[in-house]
């Protein structure tokens, strides 16, 4: 059984990881439409909470990612609060968790502060993406273990396989710094120098490197998925929507390199199917995590007990 409360912090979890990966996906959007300074002050806009005499296209962009950071920010907020409140009633685990994200979110609000003030700096504006896509990892992991029901008294729970789980985190890992790669490489500007006068060249081609390595350790997830008991198709479900979203995500990369990276929607689909990839990684990773009720026990039956006992008289 879930408690009702853990389930409604599981979808408010849910939804989160939804805003977050907006959240990224606009972030892409202001760097390609070049609004990282569309509102030149932080945290108003044109000194104002709603800029209507300045709204542009740009202006909107980057005035509707702040929005979007201060409602995660607020929600998060609720999280933690709630959290530490009925600790109680909750997995232990959770009020370390939700602080942590907190603390992440604020550390996320001061790096897009500086990334401002500092005019777009390339190393500010890389860890300002690190701190959204570590979100978007820890909360959608964080969504999975609240959403699942814990174990029975009368069935204790199982672990996962170790070696899955550290397959998992590991393609998590890969994933994840491919996807730092590809915003080093854009806060640069490396791949469009690169083309037009073949300077940085070098570090595209690391990012290219660095993707066939990654598609490799996520497709080894779908073979891998099949070792594990057949109750488990959850998760061979999740490394097929793996294997997918990486090809996509490499579809995408090379097209943008032969269109020479005139198409913004290109761009922005390629840093939003990352997130999208990185949110499925860490679900998985957080499902791997949480203690489950053997497949071979009913509800009502006693884990030291496989066959039911036969009745007397």
């Amino acid at each position: 059984m879930v408690d009702p409360l853990q389930g409604r912090l599981g979808v408010l979890a849910s939804h989160l990881v939804i805003a977050l990966v907006a959240l990224v996906v606009i972030g892409g959007a202001t760097r390609v439409m070049q609004a990282g300074l569309a509102c030149p002050d932080w945290p108003l806009c044109y000194g104002q909470w709603l800029p209507g005499g300045q709204l542009n296209l740009q202006v909107f962009l980057e005035w509707f990612h702040r929005l979007d950071a201060f409602v995660v920010g607020v929600a998060l907020l609720v999280l933690a609060t709630v959290s530490i409140t009925f600790r109680r009633r909750l997995p232990s685990w959770l009020p370390a968790a939700a602080l942590a994200a907190l603390l992440l979110v604020a550390l996320q609000g001061g790096l897009g502060a500086l990334t401002v003030t500092r005019l777009l700096a390339a190393p500010l504006v890389t860890a300002h993406l690190a701190t959204a896509l570590a979100l978007v990892a820890l909360l959608s992991a964080l969504s999975q273990a609240l959403l699942l029901p814990r174990p029975l008294p009368e069935a204790p729970g199982v672990p996962g396989p170790v070696w899955w789980r550290l397959l998992l985190l590991f393609c998590l890992g890969a994933v994840l710094l491919q996807c730092l790669l590809g915003g080093a490489l854009a806060s640069t500007w490396s791949a469009e120098r690169c083309l037009a006068t073949g300077d940085g060249c070098g570090f595209l081609l690391r990012h290219r490197l660095g993707a066939r390595a990654a598609a490799l350790v996520v497709f080894l997830l779908v073979p891998a998925s099949w070792r594990l008991p057949s109750g488990e198709g959850w998760f061979r479900r999740q490394a097929l929507a793996s294997a997918a979203l990486v090809s996509i995500q490499v579809g995408l990369g090379v097209i943008t390199l032969r269109l020479a990276l005139a198409v913004p929607a290109l761009t922005i689909a390629h840093q939003a199917v990352g997130a999208l990839l990185i949110a499925l990684l860490a679900a998985a990773f957080g499902r791997s995590l949480v203690l489950r009720a053997p497949a071979c026990l009913s509800p009502g039956s006693n884990a030291n007990s496989p066959m039911p006992e036969p009745s007397h008289g």
